[in-house]
């Protein structure tokens, strides 16, 4: 899983007026965080770590294989509409400007 940052090291939680600190949901999903558990807090030189004390959820080999491959196919996808867009700014058309039933402009 990969989070989408905010801030510079990572996602970006609040604290309230009591001191308290909202866990994203995302990383309470992974970590087995779930209200009324507990979270450790540990000093670790400059900085502070914590380490969520439930259980993470535990996946097996088919289940891995399946997000691994789709993890790949995402990024080739992405790849592959990053290189269309360069090309088509390159050349100045995309290929939908061809065709009005697309979209396209009309000429």
């Amino acid at each position: 899983m990969r989070l989408q940052a905010e801030g510079e090291r990572g996602v970006v939680s609040k604290v309230t007026s009591k001191l308290q600190v909202t866990i994203p949901k995302a990383i309470a999903d992974r970590f087995g965080i779930e209200p009324g558990g507990k979270i450790v807090w540990e000093v670790a030189g400059g900085s502070l770590r914590v380490a969520g004390t439930g259980r993470a959820r535990q996946l097996d080999a088919p289940e891995r294989e399946r997000l691994f491959r789709e993890s790949i196919r995402a990024s080739r996808v992405q790849e592959g509409a990053a290189i269309n867009a360069a090309a088509a700014a390159k050349r100045g058309w995309t290929r939908d400007d061809l065709y009005e039933d697309r979209g396209g402009r009309s000429r």
